[in-house]
């Protein structure tokens, strides 16, 4: 996951409750009480958990696939 470790614009340490908060929010809790739960109460802070984007796992088939194909590749030289 590529979880921004803090705050863009404060510093304040983001990266360490976004599980809580991901948990929390599955488990049907509204998404304003969560962040005031957690300690969230600057609209930067809030940002960063609101807007993250979990991309790995969109970005890993990719990155296989370019594997094998270079496997694939040294072997038809070899």
């Amino acid at each position: 996951m590529l979880v921004p470790i803090r705050c863009f614009t404060c510093g304040k340490l983001v990266s360490d409750k976004f599980e809580e908060y991901k948990s929390m929010i599955k488990a049907g809790e509204e998404p304003a009480k969560v962040l005031d739960s957690l300690g969230f109460t600057r609209y930067c802070c809030r940002r960063m958990l609101l807007t993250t984007v979990e991309t790995i796992r969109q970005i890993i088939p990719f990155y296989e696939a370019v594997k094998r194909r270079e496997q694939e590749v040294q072997s038809e030289l070899e």
